[in-house]
């Protein structure tokens, strides 16, 4: 494991990864009402913002919109992805090698990993070849944790959650993101089981402020390192506006009463 916090997608042992692989993963259709957003550069700019720790895309988009922002924010290259268009077994094939995201100036490693798929082992060897190459640049790795497959029928048990905290740490990574398990009493024994690796929430569908607050102070309270969101900012009409309340909860321990 590499040593996290001295990593630039840390602020003090914690993170918060703003997210916008959603183009590719979701299409156009997640940017329904926030149409504007659809062009990179509105969300680079929200990256800027103190709060963000890393800025995780694809390298489609950081190449093109990367080099006018790299003073001023961390990359993390999300290095596999899929279209919402297919509809096989769940697989994430990897799109960027990281030797060239390396070269576009990428400080952090992000890939998905679906356990219970039936395309499990093939996944776990593709993310070892990865976590390799990452050490070999001195890079941490996060890894999207997302337990699929005909054979779990409940994604978010806390026995599947903390099962993909743990799979983070057994496989060399050095973040855990992992949906909530809808208690904070599951999400920390999901810390529990991931040992030294951070386990960061991931931010999900849009939810009113005070519900989305509200879970990331719990998830913090938890134990949790942080937090991954995509739509919980960009599809607000007022991002600057949650990435300060997100900062607070985060980073300072404010509650969601507290920032609202």
């Amino acid at each position: 494991m590499k040593p996290f916090n001295d990593a630039p997608i840390s602020r003090n042992g914690k993170s918060l990864i703003l997210a916008h692989d959603h183009g590719l993963e979701h299409g156009p259709s997640a940017f329904a009402g926030v149409e504007d957003r659809l062009d990179p550069e509105t969300v680079f700019e929200m990256a800027t913002h103190d709060a963000v720790t890393a800025f995780a895309v694809q390298k489609g988009l950081a190449e093109t919109y990367y080099p006018s922002y790299e003073d001023d924010v961390s990359l993390l290259a999300k290095c596999n992805g899929t279209s919402s268009l297919w509809e096989g077994e769940p697989y994430s094939p990897q799109t960027w090698s990281v030797e060239n995201a390396v070269e576009v100036g990428a400080d952090t490693i992000g890939y998905t990993v679906y356990p219970g798929t039936n395309r499990e082992p093939e996944m776990i060897e593709e993310f070892r070849a990865v976590q390799e190459q990452a050490r070999e640049h001195g890079l941490p790795v996060a890894m999207w944790s997302y337990p699929r497959g005909q054979a779990i029928k409940e994604h978010r048990s806390p026995d599947v959650i903390a099962y993909a905290a743990r799979i983070g740490l057994e496989l060399g990574a050095d973040i855990a993101k992992v949906k909530y398990p809808r208690s904070q009493e599951a999400l920390a024994r999901a810390v529990d089981a991931a040992g030294d690796v951070r386990v960061v929430l991931s931010g999900g569908s849009k939810t009113s402020d005070y519900e989305f607050l509200s879970t990331v102070e719990a998830a913090m309270d938890a134990g949790a390192g942080g937090l991954a969101v995509g739509r919980n900012v960009w599809q607000r009409d007022d991002p600057e506006r949650i990435l300060d309340a997100l900062e607070q909860v985060v980073f300072e321990g404010a509650s969601a009463d507290d920032v609202l």
